[in-house]
């Protein structure tokens, strides 16, 4: 598939903010071998968070890794494989990383898939699985990391969403229908946990232009409609869309909760 060209990003080098608050912070990202999910450890370990990761994806995991060392970041991310459909693996895996990091301060749920079918093509097995990669272990992640959360009435949950279920295409309505299912874990778990200081939000991309998606889906045509609907007219980049999950995962972030956020670069 062609590569599209794309306006270069305007200006120089952006020049993000800095949370204090972030510093030496435990935060626990799933999905962080590729795409969002490695901007995401990138950024949060060059905050000077504790950070840890999981994914199935070692090589991907392993470019993560290099990329934190050459920025000589203050705490070295911590990687531990895991298939995140096997919950057991999954809470396995968590039980492992609270073990050497302590109580996870903050969650990033965004470990997902968004290969391509149709709705002629859909099985009740491939369903299951659509659930499985995209929503299901969002819950349990939760659900593993909420009890610390809840007994020191602080905490910081940011479930990654999408955009796709708003685009009315048959691009691929499995991860569409999980995707949006991700609104009403954030939108039941913040009434839940708000008593007690624990917040919970959803960040939703548009199209971001990572490796995955320029080496796979992305076309001239899909790009010239992209442009076309974005207010900005140009690729939003994943080191974009992380600074709105430091914002949240921050004290900055502090009153914020049960809310969802677009960085989409104006499109919806």
């Amino acid at each position: 598939m062609t590569t599209a060209s794309a306006p270069e990003n305007p200006g120089p080098i952006r020049n993000y903010a800095t949370y204090p608050s972030l510093d030496d912070k435990r935060v626990l990202v799933t999905g962080g071998g590729g795409g969002i999910g490695q901007a995401l450890v990138h950024e949060f370990a060059k905050q000077g968070a504790m950070v840890a990761f999981v994914d199935i994806d070692t090589v991907g995991a392993a470019a993560t890794l290099s990329m934190c060392a050459e920025d000589d970041v203050k705490h070295t991310p911590r990687f531990v494989e895991c298939d995140l459909t096997d919950i057991e693996s999954l809470r396995a895996a968590l039980a492992s990383i609270h073990a050497e990091n302590g109580p996870t301060e903050v969650l990033v749920n965004n470990a997902a898939s968004d290969d391509r079918h149709t709705w002629q093509e859909m099985t009740p097995e491939y369903w299951d699985d659509r659930m499985a990669v995209n929503l299901r272990h969002y819950f349990f992640a939760i659900q593993s990391v909420a009890p610390a959360m809840l007994a020191a009435n602080a905490g910081s949950i940011i479930n990654i969403g999408s955009s796709s279920y708003m685009m009315q295409e048959d691009f691929f309505p499995g991860y569409a229908v999980a995707k949006s299912g991700v609104e009403g874990i954030t939108r039941t778990m913040a009434r839940t946990f708000g008593e007690h200081g624990v917040r919970v939000n959803t960040v939703m991309p548009g199209w971001v232009a990572t490796d995955r998606q320029l080496e796979l889906w992305w076309t001239p045509e899909g790009e010239a409609e992209t442009l076309r609907d974005q207010a900005l007219k140009r690729r939003i980049l994943a080191d974009e869309f992380a600074q709105m999950v430091l914002f949240l995962a921050a004290d900055d972030g502090a009153a914020c909760t049960a809310q969802t956020f677009l960085v989409d670069g104006g499109r919806y």
